[in-house]
């Protein structure tokens, strides 16, 4: 199983960007995923998650409305779009499956991680 994040970068404050997880190795149609990240100095920190069929997600209140999450199960990818990103949002962004048809927002219940792409949030 590998999965490939893209799409990190620099970004303005106010501005969008959205990550992408193509995933290889595994049929993502089976599985829930999630959007991990980690600041430098921090613990890895939840983001968002989407169940299998895309009918269920978790926000994080400080990101609600700003974050979505979605998934092409065709094309086996998974997509983070970030709106209005804050300097706070900088962070090293991983994707993650989860072995079960649920999704979760606690890190230690996700089995294959990608390799992470940086986004970085200037003021």
């Amino acid at each position: 199983v590998q999965l490939v994040e893209s799409g990190g970068g620099l970004v303005q404050a106010g501005g969008s960007l959205r990550l992408s997880c193509l995933a290889s190795g595994l049929t993502l149609s089976s599985y829930a995923m999630g959007w991990f990240r980690q600041a430098p100095g921090m613990d890895r920190e939840f983001v968002l998650a989407i169940s299998r069929r895309g009918g269920s997600t978790y926000y994080a209140d400080s990101r609600k409305g700003r974050f979505t999450i979605s998934r092409d199960n065709a094309k086996n990818t998974v997509y983070l779009q970030m709106n209005r990103p804050k300097p706070e949002d900088t962070a090293v962004y991983y994707c993650a499956v989860r072995s079960s048809p649920y999704d979760s927002r606690s890190y230690n219940e996700y089995d294959y991680w990608g390799q992470g792409t940086q986004v970085t949030v200037s003021s």
